[in-house]
């Protein structure tokens, strides 16, 4: 039954998302992308809000920041549009708000950038002042992104080499984000992309009268197969006392030296408090993992290679796309249960959080 959720592209994604959305009475806005999809298909950031607008409490889950994690998040959304939890959500005062595919182009597309080679979790900062400095990543970027794909031995080499010297580097660490290089691996961008300004009018309209916002944010490709890490980043005192209270003791703090999550700037849910002010916002990030980091690594290389080499032959265009669908995607039944059971749990202790919350 679990796998019966997860979708085969992006297109058959959106068409059941808005048509179990619709099939659940759900408020429905589309944001659509200037851009096509991988089949010249329009593609969008879609919303569907259950419950009523005006309800003091707002329950956001997003999906595809990072472009195939949708496949998971489009699942474990469709799963909610399906499940009694979102009507027991609504019953108790809580709008549960859907965004669907913060990412539309990568999703499509099968790159975890989006249509800039922008990494949008790196994208939600503040452009008046200048990115922070990646010194670990510039010592690496060369051999991180090759003059020719597949990379040669001798570059293998020398990036085992590098990777085992800068071992341990977190703060920051070759995946924190960087500024310098349009062409590599976790770029910021120079202004906000328009999933950013998307998001920000989505969180406008819907959360600017709120109390309380509670956001689950979808990822995968970090940590042990299948396992789904509830991170959270850093926050006051009281939000993270109050973060552990709902979700439990294993809800693992970004900054701590466990968590799998590199340390980041201008991450997607950052942008609640600046859109939201009046509300009180407590955000976590679901990180699913899939297959060990090497094999990540070696399809984000691909795909920045390929960013940068757009005249690239189109089998080695397929074989890129598909090393990353396949490093951030596992189709596979067992996976997709350990995701779907896990995200509704964390689901459930969300919806009770926020109407137990005296706010």
């Amino acid at each position: 039954m679990s796998a019966s959720f997860f979708s085969a592209d992006y297109d058959e994604a959106r068409q059941r998302f808005l048509d179990a959305s619709a099939k659940a009475g759900a408020s429905v806005q589309n944001h659509i992308h200037p851009s096509k999809g991988a089949a010249d298909e329009e593609i969008a950031t879609d919303t569907a809000l259950l419950g009523s607008a005006d309800a003091n409490k707002l329950f956001i889950v997003s999906s595809g920041t990072h472009g195939p994690e949708g496949f998971a998040g489009s699942a474990c959304q469709l799963a909610l549009l399906n499940d009694e939890l979102a009507k027991r959500a609504t019953s108790r005062g809580i709008a549960l708000l859907l965004i669907h595919a913060v990412n539309p182009y990568g999703f499509s597309h099968l790159k975890r950038t989006n249509e800039d080679n922008i990494d949008l979790n790196r994208n939600f900062g503040d452009f008046s002042q200048p990115y922070p400095d990646n010194p670990v990543y510039e010592q690496i970027h060369d051999r991180l992104v090759p003059a020719t794909w597949p990379p040669s031995a001798d570059n293998e080499e020398r990036l085992t080499a590098a990777m085992a010297r800068l071992a341990g580097q977190r703060n920051p660490g070759i995946s924190s984000g960087q500024a310098r290089h349009s062409d590599g691996l976790f770029y910021c961008g120079t202004a906000p992309a328009w999933s950013n300004a998307t998001i920000r009018s989505i969180l406008r309209t819907h959360g600017t009268t709120k109390r309380h916002i509670a956001w689950i944010d979808v990822h995968t490709g970090l940590g042990p197969y299948g396992h789904g890490e509830k991170i959270f980043g850093r926050h006051s005192e009281e939000t993270t006392k109050r973060a552990k209270a709902w979700w439990g003791s294993d809800l693992i703090v970004s900054t701590a030296t466990e968590s799998v999550s590199p340390r980041t700037i201008g991450h997607i849910t950052g942008c609640a408090p600046e859109e939201c002010p009046g509300a009180a916002i407590t955000p976590s990030t679901l990180e699913y993992g899939t297959v060990p980091n090497p094999v990540v690594r070696h399809a984000l290389r691909g795909e920045a290679w390929l960013a940068g080499h757009p005249d690239a032959p189109a089998p080695l265009v397929t074989e890129i796309r598909r090393a990353v669908r396949d490093a951030f995607y596992v189709d596979a039944d067992d996976w997709k249960g350990m995701i779907l059971g896990q995200f509704r749990a964390q689901a459930l202790q969300t919806i009770n959080g926020l109407a137990n919350e005296q706010i």
